[in-house]
């Protein structure tokens, strides 16, 4: 069995799943997934750059440790391996991260404008605002720096005329968020074209987002 078997199939699970719901359109998009660290260095699995998902096999889902060194592979990991890896280090709560290039999300990141608070499942799930980080070459520490400070502690970020940067504890978590981010900027879109959108107030921002973090995590 190849090394990290069960985490390598999560990843093209959940790659697949991505392709199949299409957020994403040929190669494009990624997939990635925590790992527990090896002899302190922490690790992360990602699909690897330029391949067709249905082509792919576990054993060509690529390990990576965080100094972007590839640990275990023959492919090469995608070019947006150094995000993820961001993403990691300031989140300690993520677990899996899906990049999807999703067409409503897309047109809001075209149009280079954030989504606010409107749906009252959008900041439940995700945290609030979905917000813009400016348009950078993919891999960049100038789109690793942009997308962090737009995503802050929330669960997807838009990337200007680029897609969508989805979080989560688990793989399963973070596909719903791309899911969600998608199905919000359709809303928004087409409240937008009927007359004027009413955001959701910030204390109803809050109190949403509180209990439902109350209710994932189990807390009376």
């Amino acid at each position: 069995m190849e090394r990290w078997q069960p985490e390598r199939e999560q990843v093209l699970e959940y790659a697949r799943r991505m392709a199949a719901l299409s957020l994403v359109v040929g190669t494009s998009g990624n997939v990635s997934l925590r790992l527990p660290p090896e002899a302190g260095r922490p690790l992360l699995a990602i699909t690897p750059s330029g391949r067709r998902y249905e082509s792919l096999t576990a054993a060509d889902i690529v390990v990576v440790a965080f100094d972007g060194e590839v640990i275990d592979g023959s492919l090469t990991p995608s070019v947006e391996t150094p995000l993820h890896i961001a993403v990691y280090r300031a989140r300690p709560d993520v677990g899996a991260v899906v990049h999807t290039h999703s067409v409503h999300a897309s047109a809001m990141a075209v149009a280079g404008q954030a989504i606010p608070p409107v749906l009252e499942d959008q900041v439940a799930g995700l945290g609030g605002p979905i917000e813009l980080a400016p348009r950078a070459p993919s891999g960049t520490p100038e789109q690793v720096n942009g997308a962090l400070d737009a995503l802050g502690d929330r669960s997807a970020v838009l990337l200007a005329n680029h897609g969508v940067v989805a979080t989560g504890r688990t793989l399963e978590d973070a596909l719903t968020a791309a899911e969600l981010t998608e199905k919000t900027a359709r809303i928004y879109l087409l409240a937008r074209a009927t007359g004027p959108v009413n955001p959701l107030p910030d204390e109803a921002v809050a109190t949403l987002r509180k209990h439902y973090l109350r209710r994932r995590d189990g807390a009376p």
